[in-house]
């Protein structure tokens, strides 16, 4: 039988595995910091939906301690998710959100969309940030320095909570849609195109929040 001790040596030894853990995810900030005083994680959540909106955070994040518990959005549960973006939201130097609606994502396309929702995320941050750290992408129209890292939600803490802040944000935009689209099952798949999605649009056809662009192969 498992005693009391062990089960706090146990615990104890998961919170230092998780402090190591997050402590290399700040590799680049720390890199970064020597000439830089504000570095901003920029990542997007939506790029790939059949319906809804783009949506880009921007987070600054504390120079003198490490938030612990930090990691890729999609590797974390939607509670753990919610825990961490209240965590970020209060203890953030500075964080923003950009959203791009669907009709301007048929207007311009996904990718410049995605870029524009960044470019508003980081309008957002006071201070203004004098590094950029995003994920996989150089973003036109910026004239402050940038390092794109690929697969940045998961080496980056800065990165990694952006993508926390936006994927929350997004999600519960998707769930207010549901109220008004019940059909599509917007609260369960975010606007992705799952089979109930696609039987859904084929049955009922698309709702003003479904891009025009992405579902020509469906309707």
């Amino acid at each position: 039988m498992t005693t009391q001790a062990e089960r706090e040596a146990r615990r104890l030894e998961k919170i230092r595995k998780e402090k190591e853990r997050t402590h290399l995810l700040y590799v680049y900030e720390r890199e970064q910091r020597v000439c830089a005083s504000f570095i901003a994680g920029v990542d997007e959540v939506g790029r790939g939906p059949l319906a809804g909106p783009v949506v880009a955070a921007a987070v600054i994040l504390p120079s003198d301690y490490e938030i612990t518990g930090l990691n890729d959005s999609k590797k974390l549960s939607e509670k753990r998710r919610e825990a961490m973006d209240e965590i970020i939201r209060r203890e953030a130097v500075s964080f923003g959100i950009g959203l791009i609606s669907q009709d301007r994502i048929d207007e311009i396309n996904i990718l410049q969309a995605t870029y524009e929702a960044m470019r508003l995320a980081l309008e957002q941050l006071s201070p203004a940030p004098d590094m950029i750290l995003a994920d996989a992408v150089t973003i036109p129209g910026i004239e402050t320095r940038q390092l794109p890292i690929i697969k940045g939600d998961a080496k980056s803490a800065s990165i990694a909570a952006a993508s926390i802040i936006a994927k929350v944000y997004r999600d519960h935009l998707m769930i207010e849609y549901d109220s008004l689209y019940p059909e599509y099952s917007f609260a369960r798949n975010k606007g992705y195109g799952t089979k109930e999605h696609i039987n859904a649009l084929k049955e009922f056809g698309p709702t003003p929040l479904h891009r025009k662009s992405f579902i020509g192969h469906f309707v």
